[in-house]
Formats: C-alpha cells, structure tokens, sequence
C-alpha cells in the first residue's frame, strides 16, 4: 500500500514505523507527514501520543479519531518548512458530506528527549 503522505513510497517504509513504535520521526515533516497518515488509517493513539504533552489537555483521542474516520483523507502537499520546527501544509479530504475540503495549517513542532512533538498550528486560508 502507498503511505497515505504522499511520500512517494510504501506505508511499511514510511509511516508504519513511527505508528507501532518502531522508531521515532527524525524531522518535524516527517512527524508532520506520519500524523497525516494516522488521520487516514485513522490512528488517534498515536495523534495523541505526537502531540506535545503539555498541549494534550486541548485534544481529545475521541475526536482525532473520528475526525479521522469520518473524512477520506485523499492527499497531503508540503508548502514549505521555513525552519526546523515549522511545517505549512495543505491537507485534502473528503468531508462526510461527500465535499472535498482543505485543511491548510501553519503548524509548529517541538523535540524533546529525541522526539519530535506536535505543538500548534494556525488556519490558514
């Protein structure tokens, strides 16, 4: 199967890894690209686990994962990464309304203990 990063290569190259623990993204894109694949699979263990520790009270393992699930997450672009730990991306979906949407984000990203984590994001239009 095709990583659903649009990576370019197989999920079990790609993504897998940092799902099941194997190892830990080594960029603030890669961990960027690895929680678009766990929308897409969906994974909301794992969206909570890469969220940083001290944003987590924001988030809710429920609602990633149904987010997840209710949306066919089709394609996911790279805009650019202006720093280390910055990532513009678009993230392109179907709604369970059956509309195609964009979710663009400006999203920043912290490493800690060797981990990357996600922080923040901004909408961006």
């Amino acid at each position: 199967m095709n990583c659903p990063c649009c990576s370019g290569r197989s999920y079990e190259e790609c993504c897998k890894p940092y799902h099941i623990g194997e190892k830990h993204a080594p960029t603030a894109e890669a961990l960027m690209r690895s929680r678009f694949s766990a929308f897409a699979i969906p994974n909301g263990d794992y969206l909570m686990e890469t969220t940083h520790p001290g944003k987590r009270k924001f988030h809710n393992k429920a609602d990633l994962q149904e987010w997840g699930e209710i949306n066919e997450w089709t394609k996911l672009e790279i805009i650019r990464t202006p720093a280390l730990n910055q990532v513009e991306f678009k993230a392109y979906y179907i709604d369970q309304d059956g509309s195609p949407q964009i979710h663009y984000e400006f999203s920043v990203f912290q490493k800690m203990h060797e981990r990357w984590y996600y922080v923040s994001g901004e909408f961006l239009s």
